[in-house]
């Protein structure tokens, strides 16, 4: 675990980095492309950042993350909404309902 949290700590790319619609109020996250753990890291951390209340909209490529993501919604509190599989993308909708 302290190796994941070195590569999250070192991020330097903001391609990663949650986008907010001002048109609908959601935090989109583009996780196409990484590995398991990092989807879930990335996720993690951008709910700990968000307001509650907030809906966070992840798009992964990972076939992991459809037991990690929601999992990781269980473990910190927040509400897993669901998720959809369209050409390769699985999107996850999740909102921050802790402080």
């Amino acid at each position: 675990m302290k190796a994941a949290a070195a590569i999250l700590a070192g991020m330097t790319s903001n391609r990663r980095a949650p986008v907010a619609d001002p048109a609908t109020g959601e935090l989109h996250l583009d996780l196409k492309g990484l590995k398991c753990p990092m989807p879930a890291l990335r996720t993690r951390k951008a709910l700990a950042t968000a307001m509650p209340g907030t809906r966070l909209v992840v798009e992964c490529t990972d076939p992991m993350s459809v037991i990690d993501i929601p999992h990781l919604a269980a473990e910190t509190g927040n509400t897993f909404e669901g998720r959809t599989l369209e050409d390769g993308v699985i999107t996850f909708r999740l909102r921050k309902t802790n402080a």
